[in-house]
């Protein structure tokens, strides 16, 4: 039986349908995103997954004695905790268990016999081992240090902010590891540091997890399964973003209805990924062989280390430079700027030029500044050092409070201050209905006060309010949060067709990989870094600059005089009888698994062959025919590895 099963499940409110005789279940070890415009039921199918909402019709099953936690969008604490006692709050069982176990195996060195104790430690063993909870301290500092929460460890948990405090309840439910984890958008107020952390523990650790999100890099890195709910029913998809992408464009050919507008979007997103993602993974493969390449040459030769960072110092520079001189406008010129704030140097001795058509990207951990940098080009932060000249230019801004809306007026009534029904949008005469619905706004929310509305409802409506004003710079603060993915396509779509300059704050990799065009990358310590490479290659380059510093530490605390006898390393280093076997098959193996994988993708992009088979059918075996690729490429890199340091034992 699965871990949760819902059968024939229906909720209603009031006269709304919101999910209709749908089935769901989730197994051990998924990781399953829900999907879907908001308002179409995550959350509710969430909540009847927890347990925590009835359903009006159907049944919920749950394997006996199972733990489901839920990630609470505004968490409840003991106000008189402190951060750290709020992160460990709820690990007591584990705790409890551990010292059990300790003291059974202290009991076994003179009762080795006593099988009553040994069937109580192997019971404890399971649970320590389900929850991961042997070395509970390491991984509570571990946690909290990525979450930069160590910083508030003795501080009252009421006196942190709300992003903050969703920080110390994940942190708490990652240490926890429940049977069955929920987390409804758990990469806002991540930043993107944190969300690589999340991914990597989630992954590692093996959680089984429900949750919701626009991030759309973190579902394809997380995700086994996407689950779509539309229309009052579900639609399951395997896989990740890309995945989904790929069956649902699919799906969607072969159904009668017209749906022209959703294919085009569909094509334009799945086109990109395919150039920006699969060129990433490209360049991650090599990446991947210059380190153990790299790795293998540093054992004769330690200097070569220090050569790789250069040849990566000298490509980010040149990536960093432009190209010829730039003709266009000047917005925003701005010499040395330095500024402070309480006794935190946010930016120091900063200058660069923003021109009429640049596209960028202000990203860089948290608290680190980018959010005062926008403040200071609105002129509403004096710089505490150097200046900032702004040219004849208009600016729209949109921020995380959503300041230039009034929660009195109705839609109309924003969108049309001056009476009638019409907006005017970039030059275009609307029907204010006609503009709206762009922004997945049904006709009866026109007369819906703004203060009635749900936060990712409210972005919707400025977003859709900043594309109406006539101005020379867009500047926006984490403007995906709050957003579903239909909807940050269409912002993407309107940033794309903007004339003028964007300059933006987000965490968000896909989103800033897709719009940005430069990058203003704050370091922590004040200083900002500029580039044109894409953020998510930015970022990998960022990793293997960090390992190649390690190796370089490595080398350097290294004792010189140390040497082992090759003769007795390569008595332990050979290749088993199997592995031989391995090494002569394995090519021909991956090689008809590739024929497999493109004779895979021609049927599914022919109709009369995906409509004979199903498209179901052929997108689980291609699925299942990558993921057995994989396995074997794997397997195959793995023993080359070992036959290359077999070889350079027998040269040295």
């Amino acid at each position: 039986m699965a871990l949760v099963d819902l059968l024939n499940v229906s909720k209603h409110y009031e006269a709304q349908k919101i999910l209709e005789n749908i089935n769901f279940h989730i197994d051990e070890g998924e990781r399953v995103v829900i999907v879907g415009k908001n308002g179409s039921g995550k959350s509710t199918l969430m909540k009847i997954v927890h347990g925590s909402l009835d359903a009006d019709e159907g049944e919920r099953m749950t394997r006996q004695g199972l733990e489901i936690k839920m990630l609470s969008q505004v968490p409840q604490f003991d106000v008189s905790h402190t951060v750290r006692e709020a992160v460990e709050a709820g690990l007591g069982e584990l705790r409890t268990a551990k010292i059990r176990f300790d003291e059974i195996s202290t009991l076994l060195a003179t009762q080795f016999d006593n099988n009553e104790l040994l069937t109580e430690q192997s019971h404890l063993t399971t649970f320590l081992d389900h929850h991961n909870a042997w070395n509970l301290d390491d991984k509570i500092q571990r946690i909290m240090h990525h979450f930069m929460l160590t910083e508030y460890e003795t501080k009252n948990i009421t006196l942190l902010s709300g992003g903050e405090q969703r920080r110390v309840a994940l942190a708490s439910l990652l240490l926890l590891k429940p049977d069955i984890l929920l987390l409804d958008e758990p990469t806002n107020h991540l930043d993107v540091y944190m969300v690589e952390f999340l991914e990597e523990l989630i992954l590692k650790e093996k959680f089984t997890l429900l949750f919701i999100s626009h991030d759309r890099y973190f579902i394809d890195q997380v995700a086994t399964k996407t689950i779509e709910v539309e229309d009052c029913s579900l639609r399951e998809f395997n896989g990740g973003y890309s995945t989904y992408l790929e069956q649902k464009q699919e799906l969607l050919r072969t159904m009668a209805q017209q749906h022209d507008n959703l294919l085009k979007l569909l094509k334009s997103e799945n086109e990109w990924l395919r150039r920006g993602v699969k060129a990433r993974l490209k360049r991650n493969e090599g990446r991947k062989q210059r380190v153990l390449q790299l790795r293998e040459d540093a054992k004769s030769n330690p200097s070569k280390i220090r050569k790789m960072k250069l040849e990566l110092e000298r490509e980010a520079k040149h990536f960093n430079r432009g190209e010829g001189i730039n003709r266009q406008k000047m917005l925003f010129e701005v010499e040395k700027l330095g500024l402070t704030l309480g006794n935190k140097e946010l930016i120091k001795n900063f200058s660069t030029r923003i021109l009429q058509k640049d596209v960028i990207a202000i990203v860089g951990p948290n608290g680190s500044g980018k959010s005062t940098l926008l403040k200071a080009l609105l002129g509403r932060l004096a710089p505490t050092s150097g200046l900032i000249k702004m040219g004849e230019l208009s600016i729209g801004y949109f921020d995380q409070h959503r300041e230039m809306l009034d929660d009195n007026l109705n839609l109309i009534e924003t969108f049309c201050p001056h009476g009638g029904d019409r907006v005017d949008v970039q030059g275009a005469d609307f029907h204010v209905y006609g503009y709206l619905k762009n922004f997945l706004f049904p006709r009866e929310f026109l007369d819906k006060k703004v203060g009635s509305l749900s936060g990712g409802e409210k972005n919707r409506v400025a977003l859709a309010l900043l594309f109406t004003k006539k101005v020379d710079c867009l500047i926006l603060d984490e403007p995906t949060n709050d957003l579903d993915i239909p909807t940050i396509n269409i912002l993407e779509e309107k940033l794309q067709n903007f004339a003028g300059a964007v300059i933006l704050v987000s965490h968000d990799r896909y989103f800033v990989d897709k719009i940005a065009k430069k990058l203003f990358i704050f370091k922590g310590d004040g200083t900002i870094e500029e580039s044109f490479k894409p953020y998510s290659e930015y970022l990998d380059d960022e990793k293997e600059l960090l390992e190649i510093q390690a190796m370089e530490t490595e080398f350097a605390n290294k004792p010189a005089n140390i040497t082992i006898a090759p003769d007795t390393k390569l008595k332990t280093i050979k290749l088993t009888f199997n592995e031989q076997k391995a090494l002569e098959k394995l090519p021909l193996e991956i090689e008809k698994l590739e024929a497999k994988i493109d004779e895979l993708n021609t049927s599914l992009a022919d109709p009369k062959k995906y409509e004979k088979i199903g498209i179901t059918v052929l997108a689980q075996e291609l699925e299942n025919t990558k993921k057995i690729y994989e396995e074997k490429v794997d397997e195959l890199l793995t023993i080359e590895e070992k036959v290359e340091e077999i070889e350079a034992l027998k040269n040295s």
